[in-house]
């Protein structure tokens, strides 16, 4: 008999995106029985709230998915935490939706955004791990999905506009102290989280790079984008920039597709897709009708789309802006609704 109610566990519950899977369990009605937080010794003994109830985060351990029937675990610790517990949890049953980097690209683990390849959740039982991609691969593959299924599309040129949220909470604290301290004209800028300032700056590079001058923050989006969809021939130049923005990521896309297309066909294509919300009526008197922005976004599920425009330079070009709340469909969202198709369909 199916169940009804389903023990779900949190894993790295204190951070920013454990925090917002909690937030979205609740607010979407997952079906939770029992919840299990985890986090690390230093977070271990906060309480959190979760639908009107407090619950004390436990520290995790080698012994803490024991006994505990639990069926899926959202994990969002580091990608060195998750590679030693998350096989803890598969192996006592529970299926592990994973939120780090390290089990992406396993061959025997499926990389699934609901919107674009929800089909590979099946595969789930190879490892009972299931990645998510990187927040950046997120939003960029949602809206053009539907572009390449029926434009195939050959080549992307992405240039992403990353909050510091991204890099965490001591990412954003850090942009908020320099930004005070420059206002307030003093000379305490200090960088630790980047290798360079951060306020009123940009900052050309994400993660570490690597000997052919890509971040691997770019790697990835080239190596995630072709297992999602499926398709390693579809030609991906990303450039990642950090900008001094606390939440949502921005990114400008410029595609070329196979076919030929009109550019009302693909306003209209990407309005009716799922996940996807068009914003692009630049003559508008109200500017939050011309375009998407971060404060405009912050918070909420979708893509959003603006600056739908023809690339004027070549047959077949479309450039898109593209932002999305990278916390939450970059990260939790995407998450909670890979759970979703498992129970509905696979459990």
């Amino acid at each position: 008999m199916k169940k009804t109610k389903y023990n779900i566990a949190v894993f790295g519950a204190t951070g920013l995106v454990g925090r917002e899977m909690i937030e979205i369990l609740g607010s979407r009605n997952f079906p939770v029985g029992s919840l299990y937080l985890f986090a690390s010794e230093e977070s271990a003994g906060e309480l959190l709230e979760f639908k009107g109830s407090e619950y004390r985060v436990e520290q995790i351990n080698e012994d803490s998915f024991k006994n505990k029937k639990i069926d899926i675990v959202l994990s969002s610790p580091g990608a060195s935490a998750s590679l030693k517990y998350s096989p803890l949890a598969a192996k006592e049953g529970a299926v592990v939706i994973d939120n780090t980097s390290y089990f992406r690209m396993d061959e025997d683990v499926p990389l699934v955004i609901p919107e674009v390849n929800p089909d590979d959740i099946k595969h789930y039982g190879k490892k009972n791990i299931i990645a998510n991609p990187n927040c950046s691969t997120i939003q960029m593959l949602v809206p053009l999905k539907p572009i390449h299924d029926k434009y195939k599309i050959k080549r992307i040129v992405v240039s992403t506009y990353q909050s510091t949220s991204g890099a965490g909470k001591k990412a954003m604290d850090e942009l908020f102290y320099q930004s005070a301290n420059i206002i307030n004209a003093k000379s305490d800028i200090f960088p630790e989280k980047f290798p360079v300032q951060i306020a009123f700056n940009c900052i050309p590079q994400i993660d570490i790079f690597s000997e052919d001058g890509y971040t691997k923050e770019e790697s990835k989006m080239i190596k995630e984008t072709h297992k999602i969809m499926h398709d390693k021939s579809i030609g991906v130049s990303p450039t990642a920039v950090r900008v001094p923005v606390f939440f949502c990521h921005g990114e400008s896309i410029n595609i070329e597709t196979e076919k030929s297309f009109d550019i009302k066909d693909i306003k209209s294509l990407l309005s009716e897709s799922r996940g996807v919300k068009v914003v692009d009526n630049i003559l508008s008197d109200n500017p939050d009708e011309r375009y998407p922005y971060p404060v405009m976004v912050n918070g909420f599920d979708d893509v959003y789309v603006g600056r739908i425009r023809r690339d004027l330079s070549i047959d077949n070009g479309l450039n898109l802006w593209v932002v999305a709340d990278n916390v939450r469909k970059g990260a939790a969202l995407n998450a909670v609704q890979i759970a979703e198709i498992l129970i509905s369909k696979y459990f």
